[in-house]
């Protein structure tokens, strides 16, 4: 009996593995969006297609395809993000423990700890919903403590809701709001701040309909009439500016362009109180050269032939947005009475503005030998310890943002983590300095004690006075883009409760309530 058991044991494994050298059109989809992968490497995502295909075997999602087909788009989204071998597998992966039937004993076995990590991590991240503030928070809080740990759970959780988000439709009515407005309000934000824009744009984009249907018909109208007229203008400009170029002896550099997303349309509309006319970059011309110094004199090319519009030159190359993104952006005057926005980058920059976080995380960077030291500066703020020692682990990249909501996270009664969430990291930011020229990002609308709080919390405690541009102003002055803010400070200065009135950031206010907190207990003691 025994005999008969190991040949049929035999035999199926002899059917796997000539399976396994067969490569199905799906599996084919994932390696046409992937390169540099050697045949290790390749070996490893097709285990992972079979397993998966196994472990949800005759599953169907709601439009009625197999479940399966889930998780290879899931994995070609990652590809598409340069994202390695191990995170892919980790993609086509994540549903086989909690929706499949696998074990995390049986994806140990075959795939090892971190892939199992990975998958884990994502699990956990399957669990935010918008039901009761006490269950979301919770889960916010899981998210941004697994997300402190590797950044990469983050990443294939996007990948992951892409997809839903795409097939959005089939999902009964009232998920599909709650699904659409967590997405809105915390994975498009999040996208965002790593710095990878081509996801956040689709995940906003995506929502939009669903959060706000009234608002996306009536703002969808509006953006595809002005962008038929303004794509017109970019291939007129297009064409000029490449001859122009071309004949001051530019020779290596590509154009391309880009529309607006609706929902970043309908966000700026807000902004300008429904004048689409005052909104210029609805559509703009890129320009891509090899390195910096020849941005700067493409700009002057640029300006040399077309006027530029004053208040709307804007060098995120010396001064990086918050989330890594650097351009240079001018508005010219078209000559024909219309205006065109013009960003002016190199190819990393470029890369980097569609990819941000995931271009670092990914095989083909690492190939290369790069590291994150300029990324790590630029997008993701001061990182931890562990990550400045060893930059090239990716579990280690962890920036002190994401460290920072998930230490101030551990109170799920409380919605002041909701609200540090949104007022802190996911308004828009202003680019502050020091006069020693050190750049402070804050939310818009931060006051001088906020600033100085997020310098040091010293500096904080002994605030006495604040100048911007060398002349004083009042504590609750609202800072602007570009102020340069000096704080006085007072060896006998102490906070005062009136700053809880007009603070902005959650970190000011919690530190201030700290102090006297703290006092409070020393009186009592």
């Amino acid at each position: 009996m025994k005999e008969v058991e190991d040949l049929a044991y035999k035999e199926a494994q002899r059917q796997k593995k000539k399976a396994n050298k067969q490569i199905p059109e799906k599996l084919q989809e994932i390696f046409d969006l992937t390169t540099g992968f050697d045949q290790k490497q390749r070996n490893l995502i097709r285990d992972a297609y079979f397993f998966a295909e196994r472990a949800h075997e005759g599953q169907l999602r709601k439009s009625g395809e197999p479940y399966f087909y889930h998780l290879v788009e899931t994995a070609k989204n990652l590809a598409k993000l340069g994202m390695g071998a191990r995170v892919i597998v980790a993609g086509i992966l994540h549903d086989s423990i909690e929706d499949g039937v696998a074990t995390e004993e049986e994806l140990l076995y075959e795939f090892g700890e971190e892939i199992l990590f990975l998958v884990d991590g994502v699990t956990k991240l399957g669990h935010v919903r918008y039901q009761g503030m006490r269950r979301h928070n919770e889960s916010l809080r899981k998210l941004f403590v697994a997300t402190s740990r590797d950044v990469r759970v983050l990443i294939i959780k996007f990948a992951d809701r892409l997809h839903n988000m795409q097939t959005l439709e089939h999902v009964r009515e009232d998920k599909r709001e709650r699904i659409a407005t967590e997405t809105l309000e915390i994975y498009a934000p999040l996208a965002y701040r790593l710095g990878i824009t081509t996801l956040s744009k689709q995940l906003e984009d995506l929502s939009f309909p669903y959060v706000y249907p009234d608002e996306h018909k009536k703002v969808r109208d509006i953006l595809k009439e002005r962008s038929k007229q303004t794509l017109a203008k970019l291939e007129r400009m297009d064409r000029s500016i490449s001859k122009k170029l071309a004949a001051a002896g530019i020779r290596k550099f590509r154009t391309t362009n880009r529309i607006k997303g609706i929902y970043s349309f309908y966000k700026k509309l807000e902004r300008k109180k429904g004048d689409a006319d005052k909104i210029y970059d609805v559509a703009a011309l890129r320009i891509i050269v090899p390195d910096i110094a020849d941005c700067y004199r493409v700009l002057g090319i640029v300006h040399q032939h077309y006027r530029p519009m004053v208040g709307r030159i804007k060098d995120y190359i010396a001064v990086p947005k918050p989330n890594g993104y650097q351009s240079i952006h001018t508005t010219v005057f078209t000559g024909d009475g219309g205006l065109i926005e013009i960003q002016i980058r190199t190819e990393e920059m470029h890369v980097d503005a569609e990819l941000g976080a995931a271009s670092h995380l990914g095989y083909k960077k690492k190939a290369e030998g790069a590291t994150v030291d300029s990324w790590a500066v630029r997008l993701m703020g001061r990182f931890s310890q562990s990550a400045q020692s060893n930059p090239d682990n990716p579990t280690e990249m962890t920036p002190e943002w994401i460290e920072s909501l998930a230490e101030h996270s551990d109170n799920p009664e409380s919605d002041s983590f909701q609200t540090e969430l949104k007022e802190d990291f996911f308004k828009h930011q202003i680019f502050v300095f020091t006069p020693l020229g050190e750049v402070i990002v804050l939310p818009e609308e931060s006051t001088p004690v906020d600033f100085a709080y997020q310098v040091h919390t010293e500096i904080g405690h002994t605030t006495s006075g604040a100048k911007v541009h060398g002349k004083m102003v009042s504590l609750d002055t609202r800072l602007n883009n570009g102020d340069i803010v000096e704080i006085l400070t007072s060896k006998k200065g102490r906070p005062n409760t009136k700053w809880l009135d007009f603070v902005i950031t959650n970190e000011a206010r919690r530190k201030i309530k700290s102090f006297f907190e703290k006092e409070e207990a020393e009186k009592s003691s």
